[in-house]
This record gives structure tokens, C-alpha cells and sequence, in this order.
């Protein structure tokens, strides 16, 4: 894409076969965002470049499996003790 004067130089073109709820989804944004659908793409594409590859929250689960994690007895244990720590959050 080319840039002059703030608007964008659209240099290849593209066809795109897309279901009944992704095209009405490409739709409303359009008239929402009141730009066009390839706008809408592009602004996707763009948003797209900052998801992490990975999340911290996968990457950690990951890592914990890969070293073990726990034992059935210990996760078992654990798992109870925020089930009675979650019943008693509407009691304080």
C-alpha cells in the first residue's frame, strides 16, 4: 500500500469467499466504521499485527505442563480450596 496525501494507493486486488456471518460482520463494521469493507480488512490486518504470537497465559500453562505441573492429589486439593473460597465471596 502507497501513501500520498493521507490516502492509501490500493496496489493488488483480491477475492475473499466468506460464509453468511462473516460477510454480514464485514457489513456492519463497514457501516458502522462508515468506511469500506476493504477498510474494514485492512483495519483487521493492522489490529492483527499487535496480537501476541502467543499469550502469557498459554505460554505459562505451556511451560507448566511441560515441567510436570501437579499431581492429581495436590491439583485436586487446590481445586477445592477455591471452590470453598469462591462460595464464600458472596457471604462477606
Amino acid at each position: 500500500m502507497v501513501y500520498s496525501d493521507g490516502m492509501a494507493t490500493m496496489t493488488h486486488r483480491t477475492t475473499f469467499s466468506l460464509d453468511d456471518q462473516a460477510i454480514s460482520r464485514l457489513k456492519t463494521l463497514s457501516r458502522r466504521w462508515n468506511v469500506s469493507q476493504a477498510e474494514v480488512v485492512r483495519r483487521a490486518l493492522e489490529a492483527a499485527d499487535h496480537i501476541p504470537h502467543e499469550s502469557t497465559a498459554l505460554a505459562n500453562l505451556k511451560a507448566y505442563h511441560q515441567t510436570g505441573g501437579l499431581d492429581a492429589d495436590s491439583a485436586n486439593s487446590f481445586l477445592g480450596e477455591w471452590s470453598e473460597a469462591r462460595n464464600d465471596w458472596g457471604r462477606e
